[in-house]
């Protein structure tokens, strides 16, 4: 027998089925889609689509609308014209250079705003990640930004050329010595007819004014560090980068490059590995899907030699920044936040070859067991220990480094003495540091 439904019950249950409708569309309604816009590389994009699906199962009340942008300046373009137009995504992937312009326009909250809220991060998680990222991530000393993922630069080599030449494979060169030692062993002009068939090391060197000038200069920090230097005071009153430190490390880069005479081979070095043409080459872990698809080639990746001062690699990445235009500030840094645990970390690295921001996310099982299968990963993670990021250059950094760029160049292509180069190249960089300081005072 149907139990009869009282005029209270019905009542009872129509306004449990409103109540329920309402909180179905109070739900619908409260989906907020984050904007985020990135310059991934195009290989990069179906691990981003993983993550970023991901991202949604695990808040099923937020969605990420991606919004890619082909290069990095094209992308400060476009999100200067958007903080003008009041059209800001609520987060974006950045270079570190562009911390300078988004902060004196007021565009980005700093970290503070939410680390040390309620949704924040424990000191100690904090402290988990590798600090040069952190310093990176930062201009004049406040966090605006976290660190997404990092890379660093280590040796590639080519371990038959090695068997070829008699060195061991399996002891690639640990100083800088060695690296000149087996540079010339691995360097042959096998018919005599002038031209080299195969060479041992590649120094990289590109026009300082070209779009190459930058990363040359980014390539030879690390050689700076390595002989104890730095690019700039603390203080940022006066560049270091001429110091006695600076004059080794280029003197090291101009003696390898004549005496392999490196003038008279390609600058493609991309090309000329996978040719079998060059032995060594410093490189990045973005390359390593590239690299695994070359079976005719014995190769490893080692750590970078040390120099006479220190080991160093130079560590970079790119950096997340939450908008002040956001209407949903708090929901962007839920996706930050995310983005930065372990486990996170750990699956972003296997699948986009990049490598995790925080110690934690080498803990992890799945990760240890990854890297034991990938060891050229592996040499780019442990690097992370001792990777440093060049120090911190408020204003004119970008000019600063293109002054590095054309001693560098000026030394190597144009035989001129490293002392001299690099002593023209600071007394310019420093009278740009005077300017940015007066113009501070007024």
């Amino acid at each position: 027998m149907r139990s009869p439904i009282t005029p209270l019950v019905g009542l009872v249950l129509a306004c449990s089925l409103m109540f329920g409708c309402g909180q179905k569309k109070d739900r619908a309604a409260a989906k907020v889609t984050i904007t985020f816009w990135h310059s991934f590389v195009s290989s990069t994009v179906p691990a981003l689509n993983e993550l970023l699906k991901k991202f949604e199962q695990e808040h099923p009340n937020l969605a990420v609308k991606a919004q890619y942008i082909p290069s990095g300046d094209a992308l400060i373009q476009k999100l200067i014209t958007a903080i003008q137009s009041q059209t800001a995504p609520d987060v974006s992937w950045i270079h570190a250079d562009y911390l300078q312009n988004l902060v004196q326009a007021n565009a980005i909250y700093q970290m503070d705003e939410f680390l040390h809220g309620p949704n924040g991060l424990a000191a100690e998680e904090l402290n988990d990640f590798y600090p040069a990222l952190l310093e990176a991530a930062s201009w004049r000393g406040t966090l605006y930004s976290m660190p997404m993922e990092a890379t660093n630069l280590g040796l590639l080599y080519n371990r038959g050329l090695f068997r070829n030449a008699g060195l061991d494979p399996d002891r690639p060169p640990q100083n800088w010595e060695e690296l000149r030692e087996y540079a010339r062993k691995l360097t042959f002009d096998k018919n005599g007819d002038g031209k080299l068939d195969q060479v041992g090391f590649g120094i990289p060197i590109f026009p300082a004014s070209g779009p190459l000038g930058n990363w040359m200069a980014w390539q030879w920090l690390p050689f700076l560090w390595q002989a104890g230097g730095y690019n700039i005071n603390l203080e940022q009153t006066e560049v270091l980068f001429n110091s006695a430190a600076g004059v080794q490390a280029l003197t090291l880069w101009k003696e390898i490059y004549h005496e392999l005479n490196l003038i008279s081979f390609t600058p493609d070095y991309d090309a000329a590995f996978p040719g079998q043409q060059l032995a060594m080459m410093l490189d990045g872990p973005w390359n390593l899907p590239r690299y695994r698809g070359f079976r005719h080639i014995d190769w490893a990746i080692a750590p970078l030699p040390a120099g006479p001062a220190k080991r160093a690699t130079i560590v970079g990445g790119e950096y997340l920044a939450i908008f002040k235009q956001s209407q949903h500030p708090q929901e962007a840094w839920t996706f930050v936040k995310w983005i930065l645990k372990p486990e996170t970390q750990a699956e972003w690295s296997m699948k986009s070859g990049y490598l995790p921001v925080r110690h934690a996310a080498t803990k992890i099982k799945a990760y240890q067991d990854f890297l034991q299968a990938n060891p050229g990963l592996k040499v780019y993670v442990d690097q992370l220990d001792f990777g440093q990021s060049p120090r911190p250059v408020d204003f004119h950094g970008l000019e600063i480094t293109r002054l590095m760029a054309e001693a560098i160049e000026k030394a190597t292509l144009g035989k001129q003495d490293p002392k001299t180069v690099l002593d023209e190249a600071a007394a310019k960089a420093n009278q740009l540091l005077q300017q940015a300081a007066q113009a501070a005072r007024k």
